[in-house]
């Protein structure tokens, strides 16, 4: 095993004096001499580390592929070694019963679950039988993509006029959320918590003590998110011109300060347990179909700054989209993409 000192790689071999030099060199460097760990304090930490390489929830969800995967391979007798042709029958199999576009993602479930034992199992995923086994299942099963609609101005209005005015902790909260929400192009994982326990993560909880308020802006910091992969966060801004989100994200803070001035946690009902995203989503139901979730309040926003002829790049960087996703979600959205081509001339902004 190579050795590391100063930037530079030694082994035993190459450097004289093997072990004890290194010792010596070590001692007199820059860095501390620190003690060495025992080998199953050095497994319990590479394996949080690998535990933790991605999201709770993308885990979640690729356990739950691979063992669809176990289950099809042990129901029909398969060896599970993910060989192209095992790949290519799980995909016939598997798209007869659920959509062809989840199958796909299942495929990288597989991948991610099974690559420690299996190296190879990324090439046989890209093969051309598994590639081609997975379009004709799209061809023979898939079905049309149905969009959330997006929030729109009148529809804020619908809900504020029927809560305001109101003395209820949880109505305040309610548009906070929903009108802070959709101006800052928010996620619903970004303002409430999963409702299974065991996907809830503090590390993605907006805190009070970090919401700056004035007579111009109230300012909050957004923790990272699974898409922030290295939870650097960022500070968002709510303008006292943006008139309801502001004096609404004000009126409560106000309420909440009042009830829990000693809880860190910024979004809080009346119970002082942090809103689920069934919480939200039953209270938006008051008001709107399923036509209309939690994905409306980015999709809203996204769709008005387009049409006011806002640069396709300035609402990228203000929903913290990726390029690629960004780009997928203007060919995939039919309102953001005709808001697009009325409200910013610029062919070539566009890409």
């Amino acid at each position: 095993m190579p050795w590391i000192a100063h930037h530079h790689v030694y082994t035993p071999s190459r450097y004289a004096g093997g072990t004890q030099k290194m010792i010596e060199l070590s001692a007199t460097s820059r860095q501390p001499l620190r003690a060495a760990w025992t080998l199953e304090r050095l497994n319990a930490e590479l394996t949080i580390n690998l535990g933790m390489s991605i999201d709770r929830s993308t885990h979640s969800t690729y356990t739950s592929a691979f063992n669809l995967y176990i289950t099809f391979c042990c129901l029909h007798g398969f060896d599970i070694e993910p060989t192209p042709c095992t790949l290519a029958l799980y995909v016939t199999f598997q798209s007869t019963y659920i959509n062809p576009k989840s199958v796909d993602t299942y495929l990288s479930g597989i991948c991610n679950q099974i690559e420690t034992h299996f190296p190879d199992v990324r090439t046989a995923r890209k093969s051309l039988l598994v590639s081609r086994a997975l379009q004709g299942a799209k061809r023979h099963f898939g079905v049309p993509t149905h969009r959330k609609l997006p929030l729109t101005n009148n529809n804020l209005l619908e809900v504020l006029a029927a809560y305001q005015p109101s003395p209820s902790h949880d109505d305040k909260l309610f548009l906070a959320q929903l009108f802070v929400g959709t101006t800052c192009l928010l996620r619903l994982a970004e303002l409430a918590w999963p409702n299974t326990i065991a996907l809830q993560d503090y590390r993605k909880v907006s805190m009070r003590h970090l919401t700056q308020i004035s007579d111009t802006a109230i300012s909050f910091w957004l923790p990272g998110h699974k898409a922030d992969r290295f939870f650097e966060g960022n500070r968002l801004f709510v303008h006292a011109s943006t008139n309801e989100p502001f004096l609404l994200f004000k009126s409560y803070l106000s309420s909440r300060d009042s009830m829990f001035r000693a809880r860190p946690e910024l979004w809080l009902r009346s119970d002082g347990t942090i809103p689920t995203r069934s919480w939200f989503i039953n209270r938006l139901r008051h008001f709107f179909p399923n036509s209309i979730a939690g994905q409306s309040m980015r999709a809203g926003r996204a769709t008005a700054l387009a049409e006011a002829g806002v640069a396709p790049t300035l609402i990228q960087t203000a929903g913290r989209w990726t390029t690629d996703t960004f780009n997928r979600y203007v060919r995939k959205s039919p309102f953001l993409f005709e808001a697009l081509l009325s409200g910013c001339p610029p062919w070539n902004e566009l890409h």
